[in-house]
């Protein structure tokens, strides 16, 4: 008899839980550290995935790049052994991915969101890309204009054709390189691990490749003045591992679709106040704002797309990326 209460009671168990399906984790990583804009609004966007999955799909952060330089996470997403990121396009795939950081293709926020924006040209490529390393692209997420952080004085800080004899730290992509070079600069690829270090002992005397907010959250102790010259317009990108999107329930993905482009959307109206109050950051911290006339901004920019594009053309192949320029300039 005790067997049978016994029996009757493991089965009651089975049937009471087999309804209650565990909830779906995916882990998602970025770049900044916790407590960082991107950090809280990831924070808010997991919460609202939650909710409008009724708890059945649960985001897992994993702030200040814990999971792998972004690099290394864009390669791990693209197997599934990642499975979400908000992060800058690595290019060591594919280097056609470095049309997002073109420099001067937008010149002011209007046009940034046309190009980089839901139905922009470089939104539309960098989502093809993507899907080809079996990754969905969900969103993008404006950050900033960059510019030129210095721990030195500026030379010459609004005239793209003065040598200025000050060596930069630059990312190890061909555009960056070259921007840094055209605007005057010796530029010089060096690790982002290393970079602040490098800054530090005077290895080199500068950064290029960032803007406001991200001098600040890395480099605002050894940024004596900045420069806002826009050298390029930064996106970051949220993305997930196509197979792992595929893998959840219909209603759990199209709340997480639903969910990216309100967290795109929402970027948008705030991005630009947000670079004003990063840059009042720095000064606050003790650094020089260099502010360039819309004239020099725009000599500039002259200068460095005849200089740069050409070379990055032929860097990601000639035909293909006119064919985004061109779109853009419709």
């Amino acid at each position: 008899m005790m067997n049978f209460l016994k029996s009757t009671c493991l089965a009651a168990t089975v049937v009471a839980t087999a309804g209650i399906a565990a909830a779906d984790t995916l882990k998602l990583s970025h770049i900044r550290p916790q407590g960082a804009t991107i950090d809280n609004e990831l924070r808010a966007f997991a919460e609202n995935v939650s909710t409008a999955t009724g708890g059945s799909l649960d985001l897992k952060l994993f702030p200040a790049s814990a999971l792998g330089d972004y690099t290394s996470v864009q390669e791990r997403i693209s197997v599934g052994a990642i499975d979400m990121a908000v992060q800058p396009a690595a290019t060591a795939v594919d280097r056609r991915m470095q049309i997002s950081a073109f420099p001067y293709v937008a010149a002011n926020w209007v046009e940034a969101k046309n190009i980089y924006g839901p139905g922009g040209a470089i939104h539309g490529a960098m989502k093809d890309l993507y899907s080809k390393q079996d990754i969905t692209m969900l969103a993008a997420y404006p950050v900033y204009f960059g510019g030129v952080a210095l721990h030195t004085d500026p030379v010459s800080p609004g005239d793209p054709l003065a040598a200025k004899g000050i060596k930069v730290r630059v990312p190890g992509i061909k555009s960056f390189q070259l921007t840094a070079d055209a605007l005057g600069y010796i530029s010089s690829p060096i690790p982002f691990s290393e970079a602040f270090t490098a800054v530090q002992t005077g290895v080199v005397d500068g950064v290029v490749g960032s803007g406001a907010e991200g001098y600040y959250a890395s480099f605002r102790d050894v940024t004596s003045a900045y420069v806002p010259v826009n050298t390029h317009f930064e996106v970051w990108y949220m993305i997930v591992n196509s197979g792992a999107l595929a893998d959840l329930s219909d209603g759990d993905r199209e709340a997480l679709e639903a969910a990216a482009l309100e967290f795109e959307a929402k970027r948008w109206t705030t991005a630009e106040s947000d670079q004003g109050a990063f840059e009042q950051k720095l000064a606050d911290n003790g650094a020089t704002i260099v502010k360039l006339s819309d004239a020099e901004l725009a000599a500039t920019a002259d200068h460095v797309r005849a200089q740069v594009w050409p070379q990055v053309l032929a860097d990601v192949g000639q035909d293909w990326g006119q064919s985004i320029l061109d779109q853009i300039a419709q």
